[in-house]
């Protein structure tokens, strides 16, 4: 059951500020973050939010630390290899043939460090589609680490071997880069999905996966809907393994598998 206690005025204004600063509205966010937001104030030493707000707005470190915290932005590639063979070996050949043609448009939603619109880019380079991925993400910080393309090792476990040797670097025995040719399919940008219009009936899919779990009801429910709008018809949206749309229907996707979602043709 989650709680909801009266929030003091205080942290109205907190919120209200992060949101000019950041662009993320918490009043779209469930219980689990503020909790996340207080932990974090406790964790620094802080007793007020006039406070907590000037050191987050004055300190950059600080300020990477807070949105870190607040979007979780850990991944790996390939994250639930199942969901990605199902749109390399059903999804991408079905709009292939329904579209006649190699060039869709594709989007990662919530690009986070950029493991996800990689991991679709080398899919969209396997399956020799004409294709660039757009990828957006609120935080910057994150934008900035995504454009390096460096990572863990232990983050390209799921990705087979011959992907690994075409299209990563060894930095060292720990680090990795992923290739140039990669890099150069994915188009990173700053994009808010709460608050961003979306372009309508542009993308053959879209995927969005892992981000929403901790947005209020109705945020998600209408996030959802400016996913359908923006979805070509035949298209298909993707979501996170913990994030099933249960009122699916009433947006008028019909459900493909588990956890995908068309838009009628």
């Amino acid at each position: 059951m989650e709680k909801n206690y009266p929030a003091p005025p205080e942290y109205e204004r907190f919120k209200a500020a992060i949101q000019g600063l950041t662009g993320i509205d918490l009043n779209a966010y469930k219980y689990q973050i503020h909790r996340r937001v207080h932990m974090l104030m406790q964790r620094w030493g802080l007793t007020s939010y006039e406070e907590y707000f000037r050191t987050i707005r004055d300190n950059e470190t600080k300020q990477r630390d807070f949105l870190d915290y607040i979007t979780i932005n850990v991944s790996e590639f390939f994250r639930n290899p199942q969901r990605w063979w199902e749109l390399r070996d059903n999804v991408i050949p079905h709009l292939i043939n329904m579209r006649k043609n190699k060039r869709l448009k594709l989007w990662s939603a919530g690009s986070a460090t950029g493991e996800e619109p990689y991991s679709l880019a080398i899919l969209a380079m396997d399956l020799n589609l004409d294709s660039k991925v757009l990828a957006t993400d609120i935080d910057q910080g994150a934008i900035a680490k995504a454009r390096e393309g460096i990572y863990n090792v232990r983050q390209i476990e799921n990705i087979p071997q011959e992907w690994r040797q075409r299209y990563f670097q060894a930095i060292n025995t720990e680090k990795v880069q992923i290739s140039p040719e990669v890099r150069q399919k994915v188009d990173f940008q700053r994009g808010n999905l709460i608050e961003d219009h979306f372009d309508h009936q542009s993308f053959d899919i879209i995927l969005c996966r892992n981000v929403v779990i901790y947005f209020s009801p109705q945020t998600k429910s209408t996030l959802y809907k400016k996913f359908f709008n923006a979805l070509k018809p035949g298209g298909y949206l993707m979501v996170g393994a913990t994030e099933q749309i249960f009122e699916y229907r009433s947006l008028g996707f019909k459900s493909t598998g588990p956890f995908l979602y068309a838009k009628p043709e």
